[in-house]
């Protein structure tokens, strides 16, 4: 069986940083959304998680797709289906606000924290492997199963810990070293996953699917208003703007 030589780095150390860069942002917003519901109730308590988990979900599925940008293989033109490549980041929202949901509500004990931080993990896990799924590059594709398994463990260790900081973790550089850890378990866990694929040069079929030129645009598009937006909310809110450096609320 022959081997297809595969880069994932075709663009350099740019969609890496940019990816990472975009993991830490929606990571830092997604902290201080949900540090904020803590001293919120009804409405506006559910709204600032769901602007959290909109957030990191966000963020960690345009980390994948830039990251993506910059995968790939030699002699063979990538394209992807998009209603995969959406439903990936639909995913990726859904997981991550039912793990916030979990632990803004019911709290961080171990209880809670560690079913909560494994289902958030999982379905990271299962956004990335659904993403590559999507992707086509007319030949087959398969995956060292141990890497797999390694990625998956990052990705609930990952969950895991952020979901711990989002409830506990006050103050803007406290959230700010939280968000970076968080970036660059996402970044390793894309980078583990990518490590475990292999595509086989011996079975060339027609690579179907939209063009990743033509899906730029439009893909990262989305995401960027939205992060920007959330970037606003949480820049002009007293609250969280006025926070002390050791994590203590002033009084409102």
């Amino acid at each position: 069986m022959a081997s297809a030589t595969i880069d994932g780095f075709s663009h350099g150390f740019l969609t890496p940083a940019a990816g990472f860069l975009v993991a830490w942002l929606g990571g830092a917003l997604g902290l201080r959304c949900t540090n904020r519901s803590r001293s919120s109730s009804g409405i506006s308590k559910a709204g600032w998680l769901a602007l959290g988990a909109g957030s990191i979900g966000v963020g960690i599925w345009t980390m994948h797709f830039v990251a993506m940008l910059g995968f790939e293989v030699v002699g063979a033109r990538v394209s992807y289906d998009l209603g995969l490549t959406v439903g990936s980041l639909g995913v990726a929202v859904l997981v991550v606000l039912t793990g916030v949901v979990l632990v803004g509500y019911r709290g961080s004990g171990r209880a809670n924290l560690l079913p909560a931080g494994a289902l958030m993990g999982l379905g990271i896990a299962c956004m990335h492997y659904m993403g590559m799924a999507g992707m086509h590059v007319g030949m087959r594709l398969h995956y060292s199963v141990p890497l797999v398994v390694v990625s998956v463990v990052i990705a609930v260790v990952a969950a895991t810990v952020a979901l711990r900081a989002a409830v506990s973790t006050s103050g803007i550089k406290a959230s700010a070293v939280a968000s970076l850890i968080f970036g660059v378990a996402v970044a390793a866990m894309h980078y583990t996953g990518m490590s475990a694929l292999g595509v086989d040069a011996d079975h060339i079929s027609h690579a179907s699917g939209t063009p990743a030129n033509a899906l730029i645009v439009p893909m990262l598009l989305g995401p960027t208003v939205f992060l920007v937006l959330a970037s606003a909310v949480v820049m002009f809110d007293p609250e969280l703007m006025l926070a002390d450096v050791d994590g203590k609320r002033r009084d409102a």
